[in-house]
């Protein structure tokens, strides 16, 4: 059985898949959660997009006490946009259990306000290993009661270096708790992990969903890489794709040049202070910008239901990293292609793909080149300084944009809303009327300042 339904979940999670419409399961959730909701530890191998985060979100939230004020569940995530993406995921399963706290701890953002959050402690924490260890450290977060401990992205983890981080977070967890691993892959060294923090796992492997993706490989010219790149755009004119580069540099001046072309694109790596990154993020993932050039890290959160293409600018250092680029399309069941361009110079790596996927690449030539138009977004981004603090909803502002600014409803797209500020997606035919009206108008009876994000 795959009905959510079926399984023995508290009445208010039940609510919550209803009103989100998630009525059956995927693969790795039917495969996983019986055993997880049983109290089981678990390893789980499964890609991006495959429904994973509900899966570990349900499990958690099945064995959090609201009524206890303790830290109860504690999830570790590679990076900061990755741990945003799966306290969003959890806040939404959790809508309808009252008073349950959940923070995101992750470095990058000053230390102060996360020590203030933590004068109440939360019941869900989620965060990056490196912040919570020095929150640890510092005496400000306990740990004592958490009965779930999550590793999200293992693999990734180690490839970042965080593994004396985990392990020193673990010591400061109680020995009776549960534990669930999930990772793309799992090399040796997530085994090694598995046998030191948890107890007879249940062990989930899921596969099947990388039939959604079509992978081409072409074989390019090194010195005319950025010249092959502009023609898969032109050959396959996406609404949204996400261009891996292999160094941040890379990533700028790809931008850079695209731009140069009429297109609209954007650089995302890690050197961008955090507000920028967000903000980066909100763009592609509403459609006001198409095409996004990123580093490998900065992509980890990149949480995009419908991104039909990527592309590999430098073909992936390893083969692991390759399986983690191509699970960014072909999400929630979706069709998607992955093209990777491969200089001459880098042919000895695909035998190492050939291996981790267990079938020979399929080789296409390039497309020819086309005097196509540049690809232009769709949509534009208001940002409205006003946020969760204001007790601002998506639902406030849709009826600020349809009521007073006389607006259609199928002119706004993605609404995205953050503590202190919500940024919305307008159809860029009618932004400048939108903003123009927001400024003008009030939303929830309150004036709020309105700018452009693009």
């Amino acid at each position: 059985m795959t009905d959510f339904s079926t399984l023995p979940l508290p009445p208010a999670l039940q609510q919550a898949l209803a009103a989100l419409d998630y009525a059956q399961m995927t693969p790795v959730q039917a495969q996983s959660l019986p055993a997880i909701l049983e109290g089981r530890d678990a390893i789980v191998q499964a890609r991006t997009g495959s429904g994973k985060t509900a899966a570990f979100g349900l499990g958690l939230l099945a064995a959090v006490d609201p009524a206890i004020t303790a830290v109860q569940a504690l999830v570790l995530c590679p990076t900061r946009e990755l741990a945003d993406q799966v306290s969003k995921e959890i806040r939404r399963l959790a809508r309808f259990i009252p008073n349950l706290k959940l923070l995101t701890l992750c470095g990058g953002i000053p230390l102060r306000p996360q020590l203030a959050s933590l004068t109440h402690a939360p019941h869900v924490v989620v965060g990056t290993p490196g912040r919570i260890q020095e929150l640890i450290d510092a005496g400000a977060l306990l740990l004592d009661g958490v009965r779930v401990l999550v590793l999200d992205e293992a693999d990734r983890m180690l490839d970042m270096g965080f593994l004396d981080a985990i392990n020193a977070i673990a010591v400061s967890l109680p020995r009776q708790r549960r534990t669930l691993l999930f990772s793309a892959t799992l090399p040796p060294p997530i085994r090694t992990i598995s046998e030191h923090l948890q107890r007879d796992p249940a062990e989930v492997t899921v596969t099947d969903a990388d039939d959604t993706i079509e992978q081409r490989f072409h074989e390019i010219d090194a010195t005319r890489r950025f010249e092959a790149l502009v023609q898969v755009l032109g050959a396959q004119r996406p609404a949204s794709v996400l261009v891996f580069c292999n160094t941040r540099r890379d990533t700028e001046d790809v931008a850079e040049r695209l731009r140069g072309l009429g297109h609209s694109a954007l650089a995302l790596h890690g050197d961008l202070e955090q507000r920028e990154r967000e903000d980066i993020l909100v763009r592609f993932a509403n459609r006001s910008c198409v095409i996004l050039a990123a580093t490998d890290v900065a992509a980890r959160g990149l949480d995009i239901d419908d991104l039909p293409l990527v592309v590999s600018y430098d073909l992936a250092s390893d083969a692991d990293s390759h399986v983690h680029r191509i699970g960014r399309t072909g999400r929630a069941g979706r069709s998607g292609l992955a093209i990777s361009l491969v200089a001459p110079a880098q042919m000895p790596r695909i035998g190492a793909i050939e291996a981790r996927q267990g079938a020979r690449v399929r080789w296409t030539p390039l497309p020819a080149a086309t005097a196509a138009a540049p690809l232009r977004a769709t949509m534009r981004t208001l940002c409205i300084d006003a946020g969760r603090q204001d007790k601002l909803r998506p639902g406030d502002v849709v009826g600020a944009l349809t009521g007073d600014a006389g607006l259609d409803a199928e002119v706004i797209g993605k609404i995205a809303v953050f503590a202190t500020r919500t940024c919305v997606a307008i159809r860029a035919d009618t932004a400048a009327t939108a903003l123009q009206r927001l400024r003008a108008g009030r939303i929830k009876g309150r004036s709020f300042r309105v700018r452009t994000l693009d």
